[in-house]
C-alpha cells in the first residue's frame, strides 16, 4: 500500500483527508437531526443537508476504489485529485464569505469549524496533488 503512495506521509495524509470528510459524509447523511441541532438549524434543512453530504459520500467512494480497488492505483488519477481539491477551495470560500461577510443565517451556535476545516482540507488536497504528481499525472 505504502508503495502506490510513494512514502508513509502521503498515505497518512490521504487517509487523514478522506477520514475528515467520510466523518462529514456520515453526520450530513445519516445523522443529520443531530448535525442540524449542533448548529441551532432547523430540521427543514434536512433535504439540502443530505443532497451536501451525498456528494462527500460520493467522494470517500472514489477514495476507496481508487486506493484499494483500482488495478492502476494512483496512476492518472489527476482528475479527481484535482476536483476534491477544487471542491474543498469552493467549501472554504463559500463558507468564509458566509461566516465573514454576508452572516446570513447565523445563530449563536454557529463556529469558525465552517472555515477551519475547509481550510486544513485544502492544505492536505494540495499536498496530495503536489506529492503524488509523479503518480497521478501519468
Amino acid at each position: 500500500m505504502i508503495d502506490k503512495f510513494g512514502n508513509a506521509f502521503y498515505l497518512i495524509i490521504y487517509f487523514a483527508h478522506f477520514i475528515i470528510v467520510g466523518s462529514y459524509a456520515y453526520q450530513l447523511v445519516f445523522d443529520t437531526k443531530k448535525f442540524l441541532k449542533g448548529r441551532g438549524v432547523d430540521k427543514t434543512a434536512t433535504l439540502i443537508t443530505r443532497f451536501a453530504g451525498s456528494f462527500m459520500v460520493a467522494i470517500v467512494l472514489m477514495a476507496i476504489y481508487v486506493a484499494f480497488v483500482r488495478p492502476g492505483g494512483l496512476d492518472a488519477t489527476w482528475a479527481f485529485f484535482n476536483l476534491v481539491f477544487i471542491i474543498n477551495a469552493s467549501i472554504l470560500a463559500a463558507n468564509f464569505y458566509t461566516l465573514k461577510i454576508d452572516k446570513t443565517g447565523l445563530t449563536k451556535k454557529t463556529k469558525n469549524d465552517g472555515i477551519y476545516a475547509p481550510l486544513i482540507l485544502v492544505i492536505m488536497s494540495a499536498l496530495l496533488c503536489y506529492g503524488l504528481a509523479d503518480k497521478i499525472y501519468v
